[in-house]
């Protein structure tokens, strides 16, 4: 399994921007698919973005389709969820996966721990 750590959460005021940061250990970063998930305060994890292994496959939520996008570099071990134009919400944990290029959160055995974004005014 890969150690996943993430960065970039935080507060920001609706309309705002926030890049989050997913780094992993270890050389088999690249064989995997790395999702984007988050939860919500009683809710369970929702997909959000998807990048294939080699970057050349992605996939979006409908709802964050052109606000967000995924992105990542094998040469660095490091996957980034770029969030544009964030609309007024609760708070959510945002946490990053390896696992196959699918939107279940059944698809992912390899998790990072979670990152708080707040959007409020």
């Amino acid at each position: 399994q890969l150690a996943l750590i993430l960065s970039g959460g935080g507060s920001v005021q609706p309309g705002g921007s926030l890049r989050l940061s997913c780094a992993a250990s270890g050389r088999t970063f690249s064989t995997y698919a790395m999702a984007w998930f988050r939860q919500a305060p009683g809710k369970g994890r929702e997909f959000v973005a998807v990048v294939s292994w080699n970057g050349g496959t992605k996939s979006l939520t409908d709802s964050v389709k052109g606000r967000f996008t995924i992105s990542r570099d094998n040469t660095k071990n490091t996957v980034w969820l770029q969030m544009n134009t964030l609309p007024p919400a609760d708070p959510a944990v945002y946490s990053c996966a390896a696992g196959s290029y699918r939107t279940p959160v059944t698809a992912y055995d390899n998790w990072g721990q979670g990152t708080q974004v707040t959007v409020s005014s």
